[in-house]
């Protein structure tokens, strides 16, 4: 299904339609955020001896950020279709991933977003 920026705004968009027309910018806003943030860490190392060096020599602050980095690269993963834990499997935009990119985005796709979530309804995670 192909769904136009054009035709989400000026027709009664399905939640499906939505998801699929904001996967591609949400995922670019989550992928820059998380890029900007990995910019200020120091080089992640790879094997878990080196790993676990790395987290306990960060400050309080790169440690947040290199959290948030993790947080943001499993929520790529999940719109990737690698579902992430604390996110439905077979939810296609989660709120979590809507709500790490607010702010983030453009202003057609903050619309976009707000409507995606005023289709979901209250309490829908």
């Amino acid at each position: 299904m192909t769904v136009t920026a054009d035709a989400a705004l000026h027709g009664p968009p399905s939640s499906a339609g939505l998801a699929e027309l904001l996967r591609a910018p949400v995922q670019a806003a989550l992928a820059a955020r998380a890029d900007a943030l990995r910019s200020t860490l120091p080089v992640r190392p790879v094997t878990a001896a080196d790993r676990f060096a790395w987290w306990t020599s960060l400050n309080a602050a790169q440690a947040r950020n290199a959290a948030l980095v993790d947080h943001l690269d499993a929520l790529i993963g999940h719109l990737a279709g690698r579902p992430v834990l604390g996110c439905a499997p077979h939810d296609p935009m989660p709120t979590a991933a809507l709500d790490a990119a607010d702010g983030f985005t453009d202003a057609l796709t903050a619309r976009l977003m707000a409507l995606y979530r005023a289709g979901r309804g209250p309490g829908s995670a």
